[in-house]
């Protein structure tokens, strides 16, 4: 199982749902980068479960211990390793799904996969409890972005078809991304959010779950950083995005919406201003050719509703070979896309300084 990523920096994950702690190792950090930790629980306290009628109510602290690379705050040169301990687990509500495993989840694809020795309880390392050892990652990763000048921030774009309004594509500043991760429900415009938590709550209460989008951006990346085709920055994201799980599709710059346009719609028209090229507009989302453009790069990640239901669904016995239907117990999210805007943050500065270090290193 490929649980790594990275050139530049490297990311490993290791763990799994129920197992006695998860984590990561981070390679390729340069010596001497100073790590704020209170910001960095403050990051993964927004991604931790627990406390709010759009979560599990599985409570976890999420606190990392770190073991090596760090010394007084300040990185050594040493590969980062950290370990978060899961100390609230209930791996009996997981049992049955060994044998009828759970629509639109893993349960099936590791079974034929791994013949019956993989990890069910809390889905095992399928799970997106792995997404907190990757926000350790991106967090520090953010922190190291910002000392370079680039600001990462995302929002709930939309739940339950309901919309939020979108960052300016063109003109968004580091505080206007930043914004709405200071918010408990990370959205620009609050009325909408509210919207949101009323799907998010009738869903619940019928047993069932809603999907969304969550739109990103990074501020300030330099132009010029990035490579073509295959290691394009388009591909550096969306490879890490698509490791998130239940995301289901990535859209850079009006994304889908281009396909709609014509050329002389499309494509951002340039004026000299100040003795500097200076785009009209962003529909390219801030790369092209794969390379940044100097404006915002944006995009944004479909997530689909939660598998895990308590309503009844068709499924199969694996051991008596016949239909069966399953309900799912066990503590699970509504609508995992809340929890997921730090998660999408954290993909992002992961790519985006793995390729800032490989620009330099040219």
């Amino acid at each position: 199982m490929s649980s790594s990523i990275g050139k530049a920096v490297r990311v490993s994950i290791f763990g799994q749902s129920h197992s006695s702690g998860i984590g990561m190792v981070m390679e390729g950090v340069p010596a001497g980068k100073t790590i704020d930790f209170d910001r960095l629980r403050t990051f993964l306290g927004r991604r931790a479960p627990g406390g709010m009628p759009w979560s599990t109510p599985r409570k976890e602290a999420d606190l990392p211990e770190f073991l090596g690379g760090i010394v007084d705050g300040v990185t050594c040169g040493a590969p980062l390793a950290a370990i978060i301990r899961n100390t609230n687990t209930k791996s009996g509500d997981y049992d049955e799904l060994r044998r009828v495993p759970r629509p639109g989840h893993a349960d099936l694809t590791a079974q034929l996969k791994y013949g019956g020795a993989q990890d069910v309880a809390g889905g095992g390392h399928f799970s997106g409890r792995l997404t907190a050892p990757l926000c350790i990652a991106g967090g520090i990763a953010l922190q190291l972005l910002e000392q370079e000048g680039v600001t990462i921030g995302a929002h709930i774009a939309r739940i339950g078809g309901v919309d939020d309004a979108r960052l300016d594509a063109l003109h968004a500043t580091a505080d206007d991304v930043r914004a709405p991760g200071a918010k408990t429900f990370p959205v620009i415009d609050d009325s909408a959010g509210e919207s949101m938590i009323a799907a998010i709550a009738q869903a619940r209460e019928a047993g069932d779950s809603v999907g969304g989008v969550i739109e990103c951006a990074a501020v300030g990346m330099p132009a010029g950083v990035g490579e073509p085709m295959f290691d394009g920055i388009e591909g550096a994201i969306a490879r890490i995005v698509f490791g998130i799980p239940a995301v289901k599709g990535v859209e850079f710059g009006a994304g889908f919406g281009a396909a709609d346009l014509r050329g002389s719609q499309n494509n951002d028209a340039y004026r000299m201003m100040e003795g500097r090229v200076a785009p009209q507009s962003n529909n390219a989302g801030g790369i092209l050719g794969g390379i940044a453009t100097g404006a915002p790069i944006v995009f944004r990640a479909a997530f689909k509703p939660t598998p895990s239901i308590s309503i009844a669904q068709q499924s199969v016995d694996l051991e008596r070979g016949c239909d069966a239907e399953l309900s799912v117990h066990g503590r699970h999210d509504p609508c995992v896309v809340v929890r997921a805007v730090p998660v999408v943050e954290a993909a992002c500065a992961l790519a985006l300084y793995d390729l800032l270090l490989q620009s330099r290193s040219v």
